[in-house]
């Protein structure tokens, strides 16, 4: 079921199926914002990754000793949500595991979802509730999609990502020149061990004709707090803001799809050579017995003329 959020500035359209952000439109020049689930491209709009963040070596992840099967990105994006509360500008629902989840996933937990309306920002809270008798383990991530381009340009050739680090007193600076990532396999979708360097120039990743056609751009443990998408003119369409050790910036691969992803993760995929438990994942959250997870990251939609 969709259900509607709004303010002055902006009007948001949420599926309970997923919890998933589909539509959020500046009420001044009534543009879109978000990517609209093309299935000729990506299907989806903004889900969310949970209780894991990419893919598992061979499908699936040891815990205890026992191999689990496991898909990409979790099973959270494709399940029902409860609507637990609606205040006009504020949303939350709720995923309660249940025999359907325990049989991929062998904890009890609750997944709360909350989206807030502040001016032109959209806050993403996340809460995540272990009623597991024992440490629960998990990784949790956004996948928000955005139109580009968006001034009627045949491809997103020109656009650019300009990226921030936080100067400690509330603020933000340029990113230096020297950002490194790590790139994932075609074949696996593991991450792969070489790390690279990305073409930044004064803080800005110029998207290029091919640039997506590598991989994912997987930035772990960078200084980085911010990341804007800007036009061909260079001003800023959407700020992603987050507080998260990974950052990813995908678009589907030699596709020249119209939208860009910019993506806050607590979590990712295993790495090649992988071979340990659930609790050993590199960037997995534990959370012992009625401990809560809550984290949360903002999203600033700009004025469109």
């Amino acid at each position: 079921m969709r259900y509607f959020i709004e303010n002055d500035v902006l009007k948001a359209e949420i599926d309970s199926h997923g919890a998933e952000l589909k539509s959020v439109i500046g009420k001044a020049s009534n543009r879109e914002y978000m990517w609209y689930g093309n299935p000729a491209y990506w299907g989806r709009t903004s889900p969310v990754l949970f209780p894991f963040v990419g893919n598992l070596k061979e499908g699936g992840y040891i815990y205890k000793g026992q191999k689990c099967r496991m898909t990409q990105h979790g099973f959270a994006r494709d399940m029902e949500f409860t609507l637990k509360e609606s205040t006009g500008s504020e949303i939350w629902f709720s995923l309660e595991s249940n025999e359907e989840t325990k049989s991929k996933y062998p904890f009890d937990f609750e997944l709360m979802i909350g989206y807030v309306l502040d001016g032109n920002k959209l806050d993403v809270r996340w809460k995540v509730i272990n009623k597991t008798e024992e440490d629960m383990h998990f990784s949790i991530g956004a996948h928000p999609a955005f139109l580009c381009p968006v001034h009627g340009e045949k491809d997103k050739t020109g656009y650019s990502f300009a990226l921030y680090g936080s100067d400690g007193k509330g603020g933000y600076v340029p990113a230096s020149d020297s950002i490194r990532y790590h790139g994932n396999s075609y074949e696996t979708g593991l991450l792969l061990r070489e790390e690279r360097d990305l073409p930044v120039k004064n803080g800005v990743i110029t998207i290029t004709e091919g640039f997506f056609d590598e991989c994912t751009y997987i930035m772990q443990d960078q200084p980085l707090n911010k990341v804007s998408l800007l036009d061909s003119k260079g001003e800023p369409v959407v700020d992603v803001l987050f507080d998260t050790p990974l950052i990813a910036i995908w678009s589907p691969e030699k596709k020249n799809a119209p939208f860009v992803c910019i993506e806050p993760w607590y979590g990712r995929c295993d790495i090649e050579g992988f071979d340990g438990e659930l609790a050993d994942r590199e960037y997995t959250n534990h959370l012992a017995k009625g401990e809560e997870f809550n984290k949360a990251y903002s999203i600033v939609f700009h004025a469109m003329a």
